[in-house]
């Protein structure tokens, strides 16, 4: 069996290798233990969530505006000082950009001390043509292209690629991204690159969990179809399921997906649990350009009875998002440092009993959700 030291010795990453495996202790662990979350029955079963929230890295890659290198840096230095220790990430944030700007910002802590994911299934190549996209979630200049790749050979090069962005010796969790019939690339066709990942990505994953190269992985989607065939077929540790459990969009994740993930031991961390802002009462939501009417009046009818009991509609998302024990991590994104202070803020507010009971008697949220 390979170990983590040869696998970097054998690939273009031996400079940076290193025999010691992350996560073994947490300094200043006090500060943000009381959510701690294990994730039971892992291979090396010593992967831990240091709280249950972290920050998701989609402003990091300039998504839905172009943020200067300055302001990124201030926040995740704001994130870093308010006890955040999960940092998520992908290639295809900005094209690389998130995970160029995250490795940068991390190169200096202690690797003991924090988390990090990323994903795989794009693998990303220069591109000095590249002209911004109106319909791309990304801005700014980026410079790269990208292709799908859900092979096992494409699962190795996407995880390299990503050591190397980063300038990091290790990524701790892997997650299969957009795989996933909302994605607009795929369409259709998503099944058959599913079957592709079937046979390549997920085996390979598991070996090089096994290999110890990284220490879960699971799927990073939208949409639950995925996630509930990835159950059936493979034997992941954790999915991001994102934009599925939130305080305005949860009853089929809390029925259906969860249940299933229960039954084997995989935990949840959850992406967009303010839905791109919606619940931060932004005018977006999600991925889109469009506010879908009845989710504008079910925010209208939720803030009516938040604004009442002296809390804000996104600390009252936040907080239901981590009630739930399925739920590992919560990791909403943040382009500024006052924004991922709220969110840490929100997290450490407790949110009025009263206020959960009038939102289940009005039928807003779900009689089983946990609150």
């Amino acid at each position: 069996m390979n170990t983590r030291r040869k696998f970097f010795k054998q690939s273009a990453l031996a400079t940076a290798a290193i025999a010691a495996s992350p996560l073994s202790s947490f300094a200043s662990q006090d500060i943000y233990s009381e959510h701690s979350t294990q994730l039971q029955g892992l291979p090396k079963g010593d992967l831990k969530f240091p709280s249950k929230y972290g920050m998701g890295g989609v402003a990091l890659g300039n998504g839905f505006q172009e943020n200067s290198n300055e302001k990124i840096t201030k926040t995740l230095e704001a994130a870093w000082n308010a006890g955040i220790r999960y940092f998520d990430t992908s290639p295809w944030y900005g094209l690389g950009l998130s995970e160029r700007r995250l490795g940068q910002f991390l190169f200096e802590k202690n690797s003991e001390d924090f988390i990090v994911s990323t994903k795989i299934g794009r693998l990303m190549q220069p591109n000095d043509s590249f002209t911004p996209n109106s319909d791309l979630l990304w801005k700014g200049k980026l410079n790269f292209k990208h292709k799908y790749d859900y092979t096992a050979s494409g699962v190795r090069k996407s995880v390299e690629d990503s050591l190397q962005r980063m300038g990091l010796s290790s990524i701790d969790v892997v997650f299969v991204h957009d795989l996933s019939p909302d994605n607009g690339d795929l369409g259709e066709s998503w099944t058959e690159q599913f079957e592709i990942a079937k046979k390549g990505a997920f085996p390979e994953l598991t070996r090089m969990r096994e290999e110890g190269i990284i220490k879960a992985w699971g799927m990073g989607v939208n949409t639950p179809e995925p996630i509930l065939k990835c159950l059936e077929v493979a034997d992941p540790d954790l999915m991001l399921v994102a934009i599925q459990y939130s305080l305005v969009d949860h009853k089929n994740a809390l029925n259906n997906v969860f249940p299933e993930m229960d039954k084997k031991n995989v935990k949840a961390v959850i992406g967009g649990p303010l839905n791109a802002g919606f619940l931060a009462d932004r005018n977006r939501f999600n991925y889109g350009g469009i506010m879908p009417e009845d989710m504008v009046v079910k925010r209208k009818q939720i803030n009516a009875i938040v604004k009442k009991y002296n809390v804000d509609l996104a600390t009252v998302a936040l907080n239901f998002c981590a009630a739930h024990p399925t739920v590992a991590s919560v990791i909403p994104g943040a382009s500024l440092a006052e924004q991922v202070t709220a969110n840490v803020d929100s997290f450490k507010t407790k949110v009025p009993k009263a206020l959960w009971e009038e939102l289940k008697d009005a039928k807003l949220i779900e009689q089983n959700a946990p609150v």
